[in-house]
């Protein structure tokens, strides 16, 4: 039983490290989404966010901001990832809880 208390606290420990470094690349990433927008026949780019209530756009440029697209791809599969990690905290935490004697 010890072995497998052993393990369970290894993973638990594994995880919880994981979970840190998914939130601290999480806050250096921008959150929302690429819009586009044509004035006058001519493009123009926008990142579109919440905050709080509103939704704000902020003016990115003239030329597609392929920098900003990849980083907002990035921050929506470490998302996923995080989701992975909780859930596998939560199962960890539920067998933890079961005590056998």
């Amino acid at each position: 039983m010890k072995v497998l208390q052993g393990i369970l606290s290894e993973s638990k420990d594994y995880y919880l490290q994981a979970r840190e470094k998914i939130k601290k690349k999480l806050a250096n990433l921008p959150k929302g989404s690429v819009k586009e927008r044509i004035i006058a026949k001519k493009k123009y780019y926008y990142l579109q966010q919440r905050v709080g209530k509103k939704v704000v756009h902020k003016y990115l440029g003239k030329r597609r901001p392929e920098e900003v697209v990849k980083q907002i791809k990035e921050r929506k599969a470490l998302g996923v990832e995080l989701r992975k990690v909780n859930e596998a905290l939560r199962i960890i935490k539920r067998s933890e809880g079961r005590r056998h004697g």
